[in-house]
């Protein structure tokens, strides 16, 4: 059975690009261009793993994450940032709410899967 991951990037053209990427190497993709929709989808899709963008409009991905975190049933769903900030307090702050790996855009897609592997081995279900 394919793995289902989540991307949420507010940039359609990067939102595309890591889906097409994603897809290309066997994993079901869905896509949310806002914080609030990908709340939305996960209250009607189960996901194995969320790619999330920090620097979003109106609720950036550490409050979609913290927004994640509160709800039981979406919890434990392991989570790795893909953002063009190298912002070391947004590192710190994606590590107190427990992202399992963060890695800053532009990457090589292979960089992205590997770690996308990693984690759903480590944290998967």
């Amino acid at each position: 059975m394919k793995k289902r991951i989540l991307v949420v990037d507010d940039d359609k053209i990067n939102l595309k690009i890591t889906q097409m990427n994603l897809s290309d190497y066997g994993y079901e993709v869905f896509t949310a261009d806002k914080g609030m929709e990908a709340i939305r989808l996960l209250r009607s899709q189960e996901v194995d793993l969320i790619v999330l963008d920090i620097e979003m409009p109106i609720v950036n991905g550490i409050r979609t994450l913290e927004l994640i975190r509160q709800r039981p049933e979406m919890a434990e769903i392991p989570v790795i940032f893909l953002t063009a900030s190298a912002d070391t307090d947004m590192v710190i702050e994606a590590c107190r709410l427990e992202a399992v790996d963060y890695v800053v855009k532009p990457c090589i897609p292979r960089n992205l899967i590997s770690r996308i592997e990693k984690a759903l081995y480590t944290y998967g279900k």
